[in-house]
């Protein structure tokens, strides 16, 4: 009883912990990395930065929405299978909630004063951004050859664009690590990742992602939800590094087969930036609007055949991921590939975090004023939040 009492209790506060980052977490995926890392690595404590950082290598790795996965897996390593459902229902659901009133014409962000919130949170991601790509700079690139390795993953982001671009810098890193990180290897081993997964679940969740990317469009032209799943699936499943990456997908899904109009399609995606959590929500906006399909079933529909091929994939690989990262040169690819991850931070701190947000010397200042409280006042993520939005209110107000 004491340990079904101690799991619900850890189950309690995975959700609560996330609910408080999907109110707050604006700023797209790049951003979300820095708000887990401030919450659950800095705060929490429930993994070390370089246990973290491994996190985001292999999430990286995977199709599917990469900060979303991140945390799901969060909340598996600390709370079980509902952990994980609970971290991914916290943290979606209110962006989800939010674009689907949209949908139905409740909610509409117009005026000076929401237009300088929306600045403010933008301005707000730089500092989150900032403050990550700080502190695992300092923890994760300690010598020479791992800030050589970061600097280099930033020249491949910037010479290739994209989750191309990505996933070929953590790959080059990973074998610059093997390569050139074996002497640190043993010696920095970060701790297992403990996640309650067997061999035999995860093999089963690598089956059940194939079945259904075979199975779904051959079943797509017999019901209408079965092609609503399908063409949400498909999104899913075959994109890396999520967020933005995956509107392409979707349009050439809802827009060019006709299911909604262009115009639409542009409406959702502008509120889409301006709510916090996973870019991926968008889905439960585009399922609302669905022809034939009651709103709320067809946003629900949507959102969870969007994000159910990320998570299939996750829980497949992490019981294999574990064994693999205790050889001493995975320890070693490690390195290098987490360095890599720094760099890749660091490039999208400038593109698109940066360039999208700094646009005058007010919003330097609100920045570095941000960057300050998180670093020096050690202040929770979700009040710099608050303080840095309600600053851009102030900003706008007085140009």
């Amino acid at each position: 009883m004491a340990e079904k009492n101690h799991l619900s209790g850890r189950v309690s506060e995975v959700f609560w912990a996330f609910l408080a980052l999907g109110l707050t977490s604006f700023g797209g995926p790049v951003a979300h990395l820095g708000y887990f890392r401030t919450a659950f690595v800095e705060r929490r404590k429930w993994l070390s930065e370089s246990a973290y950082a491994d996190l985001v290598a292999l999430c990286q790795f995977l199709p599917g929405p990469a900060s979303s996965q991140v945390g799901f897996a969060l909340g598996l390593m600390r709370a079980g299978p509902w952990g994980a459902v609970m971290a991914w229902l916290a943290f979606t659901l209110p962006s989800a909630i939010v674009l689907v009133l949209f949908a139905f014409g409740a909610a509409v962000l117009d005026g000076p004063i929401a237009s300088g919130i929306i600045h403010g949170l933008k301005v707000v991601a730089v500092a989150i951004v900032a403050h990550a790509v700080w502190g695992m700079a300092r923890n994760l690139c300690p010598d020479q050859t791992r800030v050589g390795i970061a600097l280099s993953a930033v020249f491949v982001v910037v010479m290739v664009s994209g989750p191309l671009g990505q996933v070929a810098a953590i790959v080059l890193g990973g074998i610059a690590g093997l390569a050139l990180c074996r002497s640190v290897a043993a010696a920095t081993a970060s701790e297992p990742l403990q996640f309650p997964v067997s061999r035999r679940a995860g093999t089963i969740a690598l089956v059940l992602f194939a079945t259904l990317l075979g199975l779904l469009p051959l079943l797509a032209g017999s019901a209408a939800w079965l092609a609503v799943a399908d063409a949400f699936y498909r999104s899913g499943a075959l994109v890396f590094g999520g967020g933005h990456v995956v509107l392409p997908l979707l349009e050439a899904e809802v827009v060019q087969s006709g299911w909604i109009t262009a115009d639409e399609f542009l409406a959702g995606y502008g509120a889409a930036q301006a709510v916090p959590g996973p870019l991926f929500t968008f889905a439960a906006y585009l399922g609302a609007l669905l022809p034939g399909m009651n709103g709320v079933v067809g946003a629900l529909l949507a959102l969870l055949a969007i994000f159910i091929p990320g998570f299939l994939l996750l829980v497949g690989v992490l019981p294999f991921w574990n064994h693999f990262r205790r050889w001493q040169s995975a320890q070693a690819l490690m390195r290098g590939a987490n360095a890599a991850v720094v760099g890749i931070l660091g490039a999208a701190l400038y593109q698109p975090v940066w360039t999208s947000a700094i646009i005058g010397p007010y919003e330097f200042v609100l920045a570095l004023t941000g960057f300050l409280l998180l670093t020096v006042w050690k202040l929770p993520a979700w009040m710099v939040v608050i303080i840095v939005a309600l600053g851009g209110v102030a900003v706008g107000s007085s140009l």
